[in-house]
């Protein structure tokens, strides 16, 4: 499974999300080199209250991703995230495993004109 990442956030922000969505998959792949790629997207609000960024990372659950492993990753994201934020908001990081009931892949269409 591949981690994914949403980014949500007042839209009063400037934010480099690509950069942020680089450092969170390469802080994972640190940590854990068989975790691969990290889909991500981010959301922009144009309504909200008080400047604000809420980010969530998740993870399929593994045996090697125990309480130390969580608490060293969201340290390390922690850090790398807010080492590119530029102005002062509000900031919450979420690290969440997934049931064993999720299927995650990638389904390539016959009709598909994407290699």
């Amino acid at each position: 499974m591949m981690p994914h990442t949403e980014l949500k956030y007042s839209n009063d922000l400037t934010l480099d999300t690509e950069a942020i969505f680089t450092a969170i998959e390469w802080c994972i792949n640190q940590k854990d080199p068989s975790a691969g790629v990290c889909k991500s997207r981010a959301y922009p609000a144009s309504e909200y209250q008080h400047t604000h960024v809420y980010i969530s990372v998740s993870l399929l659950n593994k045996p090697h991703r125990d309480g130390a492993f969580s608490q060293s990753l969201l340290e390390v994201l922690n850090s790398e995230i807010k080492s590119l934020l530029i102005q002062d908001c509000y900031f919450s990081l979420e690290l969440n495993y997934v049931s064993d009931y999720y299927l995650t892949d990638y389904f390539k269409s016959e009709y598909s004109q994407i290699n």
